[in-house]
C-alpha cells in the first residue's frame, strides 16, 4: 500500500513538473515570438549580371542560414536547369536571414534582438522585367545593385522607375568596386542622375550607399573602410528599411494576401507566394479567393502555410501580418488574385503591368518527321500548357488564332519567348513556331502605334560606325554617344521593337562578338515603316531522307549549311543560308555514281565544313514570315510553311499582288 501511495505521490508530482514545464514552454514561446518581431521585406534589383544572386549566396553564408562548413552550390537561388545553364536569373524567388544583432560579427553585445530579413532575388534581363514588377508590392525597401565599372543600364532604369513610383527608398549597392576597371565615384554620379531625372523625391534622393564585392563577401560603407564581412550591408538594411506597413489592429482583422507568385509542386499542388497584408494565417482553415471585380472564385481549406527559412519553405503552424509566406490548397485562384478569411470582402488592387511587345504563333508539329522524338504532340495537350503558363507569368498573354490549332503568345522578348519554348521542348513536347512580330495599337485618333525600345550598346572604337550604320537604316534614332574607356564607345538608341529582331547574330558578326548589347521597354510611338529585313534566301531540301557527305560537298558552294551528313531532312526543309538573296531548292540526297572505269587519278576525299547551328533563339529570329521553326526534344529545324515548291510559288505571287 505504501509503495503504491508513494508511486501516486511520484506520478502527481511528475505531472505537475510536466504541466508547469508546459506553462514555461508556452511562455517561452510567447516571448521569443515577441522576441522576433522586427522584420524586414525587402527586393534586390539591379541589371543582368551586376551580381545579384551572388551577393544574396553571401548574406546566406554570414548570417548563419548556411553554415561555414556547409557545402553550398553557387548562386543557390538559380535552382532552375535553364538558370544554372544560362547564368541568368529567370524566376523571383524569396529567402530569408536571421541577423543576430544580439552580438555583432566581432561578438560585441547590442541592446537590440535578431531581426529576420525577407529577401527576393530577382531577375535583372528586361524579358522578365514582369517578375520585377509584380514582387516589389511586396516589399517595403530595395537594394539597388549597380556595377562600378559599368554604371546605371537599361534595366537599372526600369526597376528603378518601378521602386520609386511605389513609393520605396532604395538603397544603391555599388558592388565590384574591386575589379581593376571599376569607377565608384562615378557610377554614384550617374546613379543620382538617374535618381533626378526619374523624378525621386528629396528623401528618395537621399539615399544611403555601400560599396561591396558580393564574390568576395564584403561590404563597407565608404571605399577606404574596412573590407572584413557583411556586417554593414545588414545594419543599413535594419537601419533605413522600415517594418512592414500596417493597419492598426491588422493581426485581429480577417486574413487577406495578394497572391504575387504562383508554381506547381507535385505534392501540394498550386502553390501561391505573397505577403500578409492583415490577420494570421493558420493551416485547417477555410479561406475564399476573390477576383479583382471582387467576384469570388472558390472556397478551399488550406492545407500548408509555408514560410521561408533559409533556403527551404517550411510548414508553420501561424504566420503574422507582414510576413512573405505561401499557401497550398487552392486550384482555382491565380497571380494577382485576393486569398482571403470568408468574413473578408475588401479587394487588394494588384499592381498594372507593362504590356508584351513580341508575339509568336505557337501550333503543333506537322511536318513529316512529327511524333518521333516528342510524346506531346496534341493541339489540346499544347493550349492547355501555354493557359498555365499564362496564368503564373502576368507578363505572357495567350489567345486563340483564327486558324483554330494555333495560339500566340505575347511576351516580353525573345529571351523570355525562347524560356518557355525550351521548357516545354524539355517536358516532350513538339512544336512549330513562327517569326516573332511586334504588338502594335491605335491610340485615340486611330493612329498605328509599335513599340519603341531603348537599346545600350558598348562597343569597340573601330565598330561604332558599322553598328551605327546599320542601326540607322533599321530606322533607329541615335540618343546619346560618349566614351567608356578602355577603347570602347557608348551608344544610346532608339529602336523600334521590330527593327531588332534578328539583329543581334548580325551585331555579333560586325563587332567580332565584342559587342555588348542591352535594350528595354521605352514606349509605343507612331509606325515607323518598312525595314528591311534578312537579305540572304535559304537552301531547301527537294527531296526527303538522309543527308549524304557527297551531296553537301557540293551545296557548300552555294552558302552555309544548317546541317551535317546523315541527318534526317525533308521536302521543304531549310538546311542552310544562301549567298544570293534568293531561295535555292537544293537535293541533299544525292550520291556518287559509281562506273567501271578506272582512272589513274585519286578520288577527291570529301572533307565538310563544320555546320553552322542556331541555338532555339538564334533560329526564331533568323526566319522569315513564311517559315517556321519545327522545335522536339532533340532537334531544331528550320522550314518553310508551304512545304511543295508550287504552293510556295502560288504563295509568293499572291503576296506580290
Amino acid at each position: 500500500m505504501r509503495s503504491a501511495a508513494l508511486r501516486g505521490r511520484r506520478f502527481r508530482f511528475y505531472l505537475a513538473l510536466l504541466q508547469e514545464k508546459r506553462q514555461w514552454t508556452r511562455l517561452l514561446l510567447h516571448c521569443s515570438k515577441a522576441f522576433m518581431t522586427a522584420l524586414r521585406n525587402i527586393a534586390i534589383i539591379a541589371h543582368v549580371d551586376h551580381g545579384k544572386t551572388t551577393l544574396v549566396d553571401a548574406l546566406l553564408r554570414q548570417s548563419g542560414t548556411v553554415r561555414a562548413n556547409t557545402e553550398m552550390a553557387e548562386r543557390a537561388m538559380d535552382s532552375n536547369d535553364i538558370e544554372r545553364e544560362r547564368g541568368i536569373t529567370i524566376l523571383a524567388k524569396c529567402t530569408s536571414v536571421v541577423w543576430e544583432k544580439g552580438f555583432d560579427q566581432k561578438g560585441r553585445q547590442s541592446n537590440t534582438g535578431p531581426v529576420r530579413i525577407n529577401i527576393v532575388d530577382t531577375p535583372g534581363h528586361a524579358d522578365f522585367g514582369g517578375e520585377v514588377e509584380r514582387i516589389l508590392s511586396m516589399v517595403d525597401g530595395c537594394l539597388l545593385l549597380i556595377d562600378a565599372a559599368e554604371g546605371p543600364m537599361p534595366q537599372t532604369k526600369f526597376v528603378l522607375t518601378k521602386a520609386l513610383a511605389l513609393g520605396l527608398r532604395p538603397i544603391v549597392v555599388l558592388n565590384k568596386v574591386d575589379r581593376p576597371n571599376a569607377d565608384p565615384d562615378e557610377a554614384l554620379n550617374l546613379a543620382f542622375d538617374l535618381f533626378a531625372a526619374l523624378g525621386a523625391s528629396s528623401e528618395q534622393l537621399d539615399f544611403p550607399v555601400v560599396y561591396a564585392s558580393g564574390r568576395d563577401g564584403w561590404a563597407s560603407h565608404s571605399l577606404e573602410g574596412p573590407r572584413e564581412d557583411m556586417s554593414p550591408l545588414f545594419e543599413k538594411i535594419i537601419e533605413h528599411v522600415p517594418p512592414p506597413k500596417l493597419e492598426d489592429g491588422a493581426r485581429d482583422q480577417p486574413f487577406r494576401m495578394l497572391a504575387t507568385t504562383l508554381e506547381a509542386d507535385p505534392y501540394l499542388g498550386r502553390i501561391l507566394t505573397g505577403r500578409i497584408a492583415a490577420g494570421v494565417a493558420r493551416p485547417g482553415v477555410t479561406m475564399k479567393a476573390l477576383r479583382v471585380d471582387g467576384s469570388e472564385i472558390e472556397r478551399v481549406r488550406i492545407t500548408k502555410v509555408l514560410a521561408f527559412r533559409g533556403l527551404k519553405r517550411q510548414p508553420v503552424e501561424e504566420a503574422e501580418p507582414g510576413d512573405i509566406i505561401a499557401l497550398a490548397g487552392f486550384s482555382g485562384a491565380s497571380v494577382a488574385d485576393t486569398l482571403c478569411a470568408l468574413e473578408n470582402e475588401i479587394v487588394i488592387p494588384a499592381q498594372p503591368i507593362d504590356p508584351p511587345t513580341l508575339a509568336i504563333t505557337i501550333a503543333a508539329n506537322d511536318s513529316p518527321l512529327a511524333g518521333r522524338e516528342g510524346d506531346k504532340v496534341q493541339s489540346r495537350v499544347i493550349r492547355d500548357r501555354l493557359l498555365r503558363q499564362a496564368q503564373g507569368d502576368v507578363a505572357i498573354r495567350v489567345r486563340d488564332t483564327e486558324e483554330g490549332d494555333a495560339m500566340e503568345v505575347a511576351g516580353r522578348g525573345e529571351l523570355q519567348l525562347g524560356v518557355l519554348i525550351e521548357n516545354m521542348r524539355r517536358e516532350g513536347f513538339e512544336l512549330s513556331v513562327s517569326r516573332p512580330r511586334v504588338v502594335t495599337r491605335t491610340d485615340e485618333n486611330g493612329q498605328l502605334l509599335e513599340p519603341v525600345e531603348e537599346v545600350f550598346i558598348d562597343v569597340d572604337d573601330e565598330f561604332t560606325g558599322a553598328v551605327i550604320e546599320k542601326l540607322t537604316r533599321r530606322k533607329c534614332e541615335l540618343a546619346e554617344m560618349k566614351p567608356s574607356g578602355a577603347g570602347k564607345t557608348r551608344l544610346i538608341m532608339h529602336c523600334p521593337a521590330r527593327a531588332l529582331i534578328g539583329y543581334h547574330g548580325e551585331f555579333l558578326t560586325d563587332t567580332r562578338g565584342t559587342g555588348v548589347m542591352n535594350r528595354s521597354y521605352l514606349k509605343h510611338a507612331p509606325h515607323k515603316g518598312a525595314i528591311e529585313g534578312r537579305r540572304n534566301g535559304v537552301l531547301i531540301s527537294t527531296d526527303d531522307g538522309v543527308s549524304v557527305p557527297y551531296a553537301l560537298w557540293y551545296i557548300e558552294e552555294r552558302g552555309v549549311l544548317f546541317i551535317g551528313a546523315g541527318e534526317s531532312v525533308y521536302q521543304g526543309m531549310i538546311i542552310g543560308e544562301n549567298a544570293k538573296d534568293d531561295d535555292l531548292d537544293v537535293n541533299p540526297l544525292k550520291e556518287k555514281k559509281l562506273t567501271n572505269i578506272r582512272t589513274t587519278s585519286k578520288d577527291e576525299a570529301v572533307r565538310l565544313t563544320p555546320p553552322r547551328r542556331l541555338s532555339l533563339e538564334q533560329a526564331i529570329a533568323y526566319i522569315d514570315d513564311d517559315e517556321l521553326v519545327e522545335v522536339t526534344p532533340k532537334s531544331i529545324r528550320l522550314r518553310k510553311k508551304a512545304l511543295l515548291p508550287h504552293l510556295r510559288k502560288r504563295r509568293a505571287k499572291d503576296r506580290d499582288q
